[in-house]
Order: C-alpha cells, then structure tokens, then sequence
C-alpha cells in the first residue's frame, strides 16, 4: 500500500508539471502564431523519436491495457518522457491533440518504474499499473472517482475488477490531491441543475441525443481507423506520417481559422471558439464540432502525440450546445450531455463517462446523463478508442530499458 501511495503522489506530481507546461506551451502558441508553421518539423521530430528510440513505448496506451491483460515485458522506463516530450510539441505548433493519453502512459510508465524499482512480484505489477493509469486519468481531470472507475471500465477484464477497485480508488484520490496541493486549477464547467423532477420530454431530447453521440463516436472510430491506416500504406517511414499531417492541419487553418488547433480548453482572444464557451451564451458557430473532428482526425491519425479525449470532449460539447438551439433545450445541459457522451461511446466506457459528468456537473443532472451515455456506448459499434489486440511477438527485456 505505500508504494501505491508514493507513486500515486509522483504520478500526481507528473501530471500537475504536465499540466502547467501544456497551459505554458498553449500560450506561448498564441502570443507567436508563427511556431503554426512548424507543425511538419515538429511532426518529423515526434515521428523520428519514436522511430529511433521508442521501441515498445510506440505501443503506447494499447501497450498498457496488453500488459495489465495480458501480462508480458512490461512497461518500459522510456513511455513517461518521451509521450510528455512529444505531446508538448505536438501542442506547442497547434496539433489537435489532448491530454488523456500522455496522462494515462505517464501514469503507467511511473507505476512500472516503481515496479521494478522496489522489485515488486508480477502478482502485484498489474495493481500497480492500473493505480497508475486510474492516477493518471483522475489527476489530470480532477475527476478522482472517474479515473478509479475508468482504469477498471477499459482495462481491465474479469474478476480482477473487484480485486482492483479498492487500489484504483486509492492511487486516483492521491494523485489528485497532489496535482491540486501543486495549485493546479481546473477548468470550471458550470451548469444547471435540470430540477428534482423528471421531465419525459427533455429526457425524450437526451436519448435522441445520446443516439446522435453514439453515432459521431462511431464514425469518429472508423475515420481515425480509415486515416491511419491510409497513412501506412501511402508513407513507409513513419517519420514522414505526421510531417504530412502537419501540413495537412495547416490547410484547414486556411479554411476554418485557429479556434480548432491545440487541446481547445484556452482561447486565444476574446470570441474565441473553446471548450467552455460552449456552456455560456457566447455564440458557437454550428459547424465548430464538425472541424474540431476533422482537425483531431487528421492530427492523431498521422502519428501526433496527446490523446482524443479533451478534443472527443469539445466535440461533444459543440454538438450539444448545436442540439440545444434546434431542439429548444438548456444549452449548458445539452453541452454537457454531449461532452460526456461522445467520450462514452468512443470509449465505451459509459460508466466511467456517467461518474465524470457527475464530478464536473453535479449529481442533480445524473439521470440525464446517464441516459446518454448508455445510449452513446449501445449506438457507436462494437469497438472503441482502447480497443486493443494483443500484441504479437512479445517483447524482450532490451525493449525495457
């Protein structure tokens, strides 16, 4: 238990630093809209890092959820720097990127250095790992309960879930207590509560809803897949991938502005389409959720480093706060709605999903947004963001160090 409880203060620690230097590395992009031009360069330097010196870290979050199902060589010391080094730069020159992925390998890189640094039994590695990735994920939302709920909803399997839970719960209330003891704020969303009664016809418009999320998360899935996997067989080297792709993302610059690069969560200016402005009056172009996806796609498709989730989360929001006017419905509650349930059908993790909103929007609108989630989780296919194959041909011990 106190190897849990250090770990979980470093995993904390690491994202609370993450953290700060995203915001720092965010607005060093705005005050010099030039570094934009960059994004091939920058894309080449995360391609080729990988390339040379990532070995089994390119695995990255389905290397994790292998070695807690499957259990192999292990997680390698290298994950926790280099996915901290790349998505900085990735953000730094304006990929579409989040945070989620970087949070969760940081945490599992930690977690198995930790492992191997007090020589801990494999038995008790996979505990470790998950209280990691559970750390990782309710550190850099500050949603800790959420993070505990994740690690067990995505990675893990069978009855290992009841054995893991009590440990998750534990990494993830620690880490986010350190994150927040280093005066990291998070993002306020605020929100409305919806009343004390059920209301048939709003919840009528949230299942619609929640169908519509399921549905966007699904083609999310399959244009991620499709575009990826366009990128292999056009460009051998992978180094090349994201220098395409950085050009790419500078065309739709061209089309549809800045508001769409970097996580979303900053503005640069006022007006500025982002993430909480969706839950405000401030006027959001109907069309924002739609080149949001299209700049994240193009982006992670071609190898940047970051994570879908913060930008599943401003997708979700543009298309709820979109609902909200033609539907006639509370536009803060709707943006909600959509924030959580497009994670929840993308990620297939509704409970999880459910439990964040709950953290980030209180409990009064829980029926409503546990509603969508179920719904976005059944209508968005049968795979997810996590879905991970086991990975063929193991890997040997030099892929450790």
């Amino acid at each position: 238990m106190g190897i849990l409880v250090f770990m979980a203060v470093a995993v904390g620690s690491a994202s609370a630093f993450f953290l700060w230097a995203l915001d720092g590395v965010t607005r060093l992009r705005f005050e010099n809209p030039w570094l934009l031009y960059f994004l091939p360069i920058a894309g080449f330097l995360v391609g080729w890092l990988y390339q040379a010196h990532g070995k089994s870290a390119a695995g990255g979050t389905k290397l994790l959820i292998n070695e807690i199902r499957h259990p192999g060589a292990g997680v390698p010391e290298r994950m926790a720097p280099m996915i901290l080094i790349c998505t900085l730069v990735t953000h730094l020159c304006g990929g579409s990127a989040g945070r989620e992925g970087t949070a969760l390998q940081m945490g599992g890189g930690i977690a198995a250095s930790f492992a191997r640094m007090f020589r801990v039994d494999p038995a008790r590695v996979r505990l470790l790992l998950m209280g990691g990735v559970a750390a990782g994920f309710g550190s850099v939302f500050g949603t800790p309960i959420a993070g505990a709920v994740f690690a067990l909803e995505v990675f893990v399997i069978g009855r290992m879930r009841v054995k893991a839970l009590l440990p998750c719960f534990i990494a993830a209330v620690v880490a986010h207590w350190a994150c927040s003891a280093w005066g990291v704020q998070h993002t306020h969303y605020p929100v409305a509560n919806a009343g004390g009664h059920l209301q048939p016809l709003l919840l009528g418009k949230v299942v619609f809803a929640g169908i519509l999320c399921g549905l966007v998360g699904r083609l999310f899935i399959f244009c991620s897949h499709e575009l990826s996997g366009h990128f292999q067989r056009w460009i051998s080297r992978p180094e090349w991938r994201p220098v395409v792709g950085g050009v790419m993302v500078i065309g739709l610059v061209l089309l549809a502005g800045t508001d769409y690069l970097g996580l979303g969560v900053l503005g640069n200016g006022a007006g500025a389409v982002t993430l909480p402005a969706m839950f405000s009056s401030v006027e959001i172009p109907a069309t924002a959720w739609i080149w949001k996806f299209i700049f994240t796609i193009v982006t992670l498709s071609a190898g940047f480093k970051g994570g879908e989730v913060t930008p599943l989360f401003f997708i979700g929001a543009g298309l709820g706060n979109a609902l909200a006017h033609v539907l006639g419905v509370p536009l803060d509650l709707f943006a909600a709605i959509g924030f959580i349930a497009l994670f929840a059908g993308a990620s297939k993790a509704p409970l999880a999903a459910t439990i964040l909103g709950m953290e980030l929007f209180g409990i009064g609108n829980g029926v409503y947004l546990a509603a969508a989630c179920l719904l976005a989780s059944r209508f968005s296919g049968n795979s997810g963001i996590y879905s991970a194959p086991p990975l063929a041909g193991g890997l040997s011990r030099k892929d450790l160090e």
